[in-house]
């Protein structure tokens, strides 16, 4: 009987096998250890990445996560694609507004106000509905950094804007039937933390003309009204009483096809926005509802 043969009997086979399982036991502990310790690498790894995701992106130093989820995200493609009908420039301009966000709170003082996908959503939305001139308008800055960033959203469509901010810098943020309280961030809520952001856009932002005063104030008004603006950001006053007298004021200043976004439409914090828009739609009113994208609502001026 020849080698060959000797090792396919039955009888050797069985000599064999706990040598061969021995041997398979040492092979399986050899690549248990190589995969446990390629696993200890990925998860030291992707720990590294998630601490430097945190410091970037998460809740300290601002007071909220700007971490993106897929579901709001998609749901937010949708919004401003059905707005401004164009899918790949929803995403486009989406994408571009989150970049511009991290940045600005990046270099910025204090934060934008609001959760991410709302932000990303009026910066996003505004410069593709194609504002019928150059003349912003926002009623309630809070640190002017969303402004900064409208600014350059603006810029990168070729558009030259023209920035007005009416708010009463008061130190904090202040909405009715909430206590007045430190920002999150730790910035005081002031005329000089707005100039400092807005200096990040460049000349349109240094040339921005400021008006500390509340909306609703006769002198305030008179010193704005002096033009029609092509887009307005009502987001001071809350309030159902507030958010009616802006959106009346609005009517007065807004130029033919100008775009009117009203922050915080919608959401369950502020009740008094929805109610306040529904509202003056029923009346006599220049402004015809085209869509919402997160929480904001945008409007079209005749």
């Amino acid at each position: 009987m020849n080698s060959r043969s000797l090792l396919r009997s039955p009888a050797s086979r069985r000599l064999l096998r706990p040598v061969a399982d021995l041997i398979d036991q040492r092979i399986d502990r050899r690549i248990d250890r190589r995969v446990e310790r390629e696993v200890r690498s990925a998860v030291r790894e992707a720990s590294a990445h998630r601490l430097s995701n945190e410091l970037l992106l998460g809740s300290p130093g601002r007071g909220l996560s700007r971490v993106v989820a897929d579901g709001p995200l998609k749901r937010l493609h949708a919004e401003v694609a059905a707005l401004a009908g164009d899918r790949d420039a929803a995403v486009r301009n989406v994408a571009t507004a989150y970049r511009l966000l991290v940045a600005l709170e990046s270099l910025g003082v204090g934060r934008v106000a609001g959760g991410t996908m709302n932000i990303c959503g009026k910066l996003g939305t505004i410069p593709l509905l194609d504002p019928p001139n150059d003349e912003i308008l926002e009623i309630g800055t809070l640190y002017g950094m969303f402004s900064t960033g409208l600014l350059r959203m603006l810029e990168r469509d070729g558009r030259s804007p023209s920035l007005t901010i009416v708010d009463p810098f008061a130190g904090v943020q202040l909405q009715p039937g909430t206590d007045p309280r430190p920002d999150p961030t730790g910035t005081p809520v002031d005329e000089h933390a707005v100039r400092t952001n807005l200096a990040l856009a460049g000349p349109a932002g240094t040339a921005a003309r400021i008006r500390r005063g509340y909306s609703e104030d006769p002198g305030t008004r008179a010193a704005v009204s002096d033009r029609a603006y092509g887009v307005i950001v009502v987001d001071g006053d809350h309030s159902a009483a507030g958010v009616r007298q802006d959106l009346q004021w609005a009517e007065e200043i807004a130029a033919p096809g100008a775009v009117v976004v009203l922050d915080d439409f919608g959401d369950p914090s502020w009740p008094g926005v929805k109610e306040a828009l529904d509202e003056h739609l029923k009346g006599d009113t220049r402004f015809t509802y085209l869509g919402k994208a997160a929480h904001s609502a945008f409007l079209r001026a005749s």
